[in-house]
């Protein structure tokens, strides 16, 4: 196993003094491979060591314009720290410099999300699901971006296709309802799905908050 192997299985046990070093002396050793840098970056990063982690990754990227892994971490970098464009930006250059993951689909998806852009979030969100269709959050991201861009029946069968790997998951019981509320103002069926998501999870605050709302409506109907 090399240094930069064994550093990042040393990040992985988090013993972060054991990846410095190995990275150090890789970087050392090889100053011209990216590798190196982007490792130690990922390991400031993980420290909370915006500024200078960001000099790593920045540095690999001048040496090797093409690391995809440069780009996706520094797009990470600047996810932690809420700068959402800059973030989709560098993980836009990961995938057109050959980083084809379910994670940076993911990832520029949630940049879009996080900027309130949910219909460009979409494509992105969908290669994500279609990448890696057992990944529970990237599909149900996917139905919530379709459901905040108005796309109702879809965003129903997408977080439909979340209760298919996750079953009885009250966030998407919630939001099926929620959905069923606003594209057809079905009372019945939004109210069984809030019934089912506070079963589910009885400290589900939104369905308990709405199944409460559509049952004083009930009421006063009566």
């Amino acid at each position: 196993m090399d240094k930069n192997a064994q550093g990042i299985e040393a990040m992985q046990n988090n013993d972060l003094e054991t990846a410095v070093r190995l990275f150090t002396e890789v970087i050392e050793e090889h100053p011209n491979d990216p590798v190196g840098f982007i490792n130690f970056g990922n390991v400031l990063l993980s420290m909370d060591d915006f500024e200078r982690a960001e000099r790593f990754f920045e540095r690999g990227i001048e040496l090797d314009p093409k690391a995809s892994a440069a780009y996706y971490s520094l797009g990470n970098l600047y996810y932690v720290l809420e700068r959402y464009q800059d973030a989709a930006k560098q993980f836009e250059q990961a995938i057109a410099t050959g980083l084809e993951s379910a994670d940076v689909y993911f990832m520029i998806g949630m940049s879009f999300m996080q900027m309130e852009e949910a219909r460009l979030a979409i494509p992105y969100l969908l290669r994500a699901v279609e990448l890696a269709p057992d990944d529970v959050e990237a599909a149900f991201q996917y139905g919530i971006a379709l459901a905040k861009s108005d796309m109702f029946e879809e965003a129903i069968a997408a977080l439909e296709n979340v209760l298919m790997l996750k079953p009885n998951d009250a966030d998407a019981l919630y939001n099926i309802g929620a959905a069923y509320l606003a594209w057809q103002g079905d009372l019945v069926v939004g109210k069984s799905y809030f019934e089912k998501a506070v079963e589910s999870d009885a400290n589900h605050e939104l369905a308990a908050n709405a199944l409460a709302a559509i049952q004083d409506l009930e009421a006063s109907g009566n």
